[in-house]
């Protein structure tokens, strides 16, 4: 999943970076409301995290410019302000979640889990596709008893239909939420069509995969009866 997180400690912003990206969250970084706003604008994000203490315009009007194009971003406001005013605030101008600094980054990604088990009404960290089970938090996916080898960027594709299960998802879309700024060379090159078809073959080998649907003109789909 892309996050952007929007943070003018450069310190702060690089150790809240590392820490997702060990758990596979692709991330950029913005110091400033401006150059937020040429992410988003060019881009988009499964979640941001935003401080309210910006150098150039307040992290609530901020929220405001997000929230007009992005309405299924989730926004996670991240401030040295404790009082419940303004938390209230945030919370009411569109903010998912509230962490007031210094924060445990332990605590942030549990968080962050626990909205994407909401979001997506995962409620375990198993998955079933077919004949297949999908674990979450291993990141490992099963036939019966046996393991199948997905390179990483195989599953994350497939861990990403997954979550937007039923909903055809472009091939631009894919790219961009899963490799970022790299997507459009990618793109270019079939990369994400690369990929299905690995996918494809590796399961293939165990059970039908009738479920992974290739949208003609559009790109691909995860189809199941939940």
């Amino acid at each position: 999943m892309r996050v952007l997180i929007v943070e003018d400690e450069q310190s702060l912003a690089t150790e809240i970076e590392t820490a997702l990206q060990k758990n596979h969250f692709l991330c950029d970084t913005a110091h400033s409301a401006k150059e937020a706003l040429d992410r988003t604008d060019t881009g988009s994000y499964d979640f941001i995290l935003l401080d309210i203490g910006l150098p150039d315009k307040d992290g609530f009007w901020l929220l405001q410019e997000i929230r007009k194009d992005h309405s299924e971003t989730v926004i996670i406001m991240l401030t040295a302000r404790g009082e419940v005013e303004d938390r209230i605030r945030g919370l009411d101008m569109g903010a998912d979640d509230y962490l007031a600094k210094p924060f445990s980054l332990l605590e942030l990604q549990s968080r962050m889990q626990a909205i994407i088990r909401r979001k997506f009404k995962l409620h375990d960290q198993q998955l079933t596709l077919g004949a297949f089970t999908i674990h979450v938090k291993n990141r490992t996916i099963h036939y019966e008893e046996t393991e199948i080898f997905l390179s990483r960027k195989e599953f994350d594709l497939l861990n990403y239909l997954l979550l937007h299960k039923n909903r055809p998802l472009s091939r631009m879309q894919l790219s961009d939420h899963l490799w970022g700024d790299n997507a459009d060379d990618e793109y270019d090159s079939n990369y994400i069509d690369v990929h299905i078809k690995n996918i494809r073959k590796k399961l293939n080998a165990y059970a039908d995969t009738e479920w992974l649907e290739t949208i003609r003109g559009i790109g691909y789909k995860i189809r199941t009866d939940a």
